[in-house]
């Protein structure tokens, strides 16, 4: 059985953390690699959110 902090593709690992990266960005949230336990809840949701944004507008497109 696989955590989910272990992507089932090892390879995977640097495009998430990249994608996770660029997420943040966008929303002004003040990522770094490694541990992140200082963000709030809101600021940890705001990156979840945007990247679950972006993966939905990118299947949207692949549909056109």
């Amino acid at each position: 059985m696989t955590s989910s902090n272990n992507p089932v593709v090892p390879q995977a690992r640097e495009a998430l953390d990249k994608f996770k990266m660029e997420a943040a960005r966008e929303v002004g949230v003040n990522l770094k690699q490694g541990y992140n336990g200082d963000l709030t809840s809101r600021e940890a949701g705001s990156v979840g959110g945007q990247m679950v944004k972006k993966m939905i507008e990118a299947y949207e497109n692949s549909m056109k």
